[in-house]
């Protein structure tokens, strides 16, 4: 398999973390999405994939999957175990739920500041509703890591990075420093990425 990634891209670390998780080896093709006016852009990677997004899966088949969550699911499908999802479907159901609870940033053809402001404002809005919803346990489902975990902690690593106070948020922080303690999720942070700059 080869994972197309951009170290910081918060959908590409949920599939690294997945990946590890499973205990899936994958090649890791880095797709800068700022060098040379974006590589996602290029020919080679549009012919890959052609939404010109990270990530994308390629399967030893050839296939390719894209949009993080449809690869984490496919993971699950094929590699049940460790499982991310509960078996119960209401509690598979509200995982997904907890999952999908993600924050879009967007380039708004705004200044940096700008920027940050708006991603400042849509992160605080969810992690206000997250830190309601989640029951950890030690992690955010529970005594064991689920698809929530794998969204979660890329956000509160770009909160962090952007500077947003965390200090609202007891349960989602005290959960990342749970999964911070777990080896698939080291592996998977941005500067352990082979281009992490």
């Amino acid at each position: 398999m080869q994972l197309y990634t951009y170290f910081r891209s918060s959908a590409a670390y949920r599939v690294r973390i997945a990946l590890n998780l499973k205990d899936l080896p994958a090649e890791m093709v880095p797709i800068h999405l700022q060098k040379e006016g974006g590589l996602n852009r290029k020919p080679e990677y549009r012919a890959v994939n052609p939404q010109m997004r990270v990530p994308a899966l390629r399967l030893d088949s050839g296939d390719v999957l894209t949009q993080s969550l449809a690869i984490i699911e496919y993971l699950e499908d094929v590699v049940p175990e460790p499982p991310l999802l509960p078996r119960d479907p209401v509690e598979r159901a509200k995982v997904r739920a907890l999952a999908q609870l993600r924050y879009l940033k967007n380039a708004l053809g705004q200044d940096q500041a700008k920027i940050d402001e708006w991603y400042h404002h849509w992160i605080l809005e969810g992690f206000a509703a997250l830190e309601t919803m989640v029951r950890p346990a030690p992690y955010a489902y529970g005594d064991a890591v689920t698809l929530v975990d794998t969204c979660l902690v890329p956000q509160v690593y770009n909160a962090r990075r952007l500077k947003v106070p965390l200090d609202r948020f007891p349960k989602l922080v005290a959960i990342d420093a749970a999964c911070a303690k777990l080896a698939a999720f080291d592996r998977a942070r941005p500067e352990n990425q082979p281009d992490a700059e």
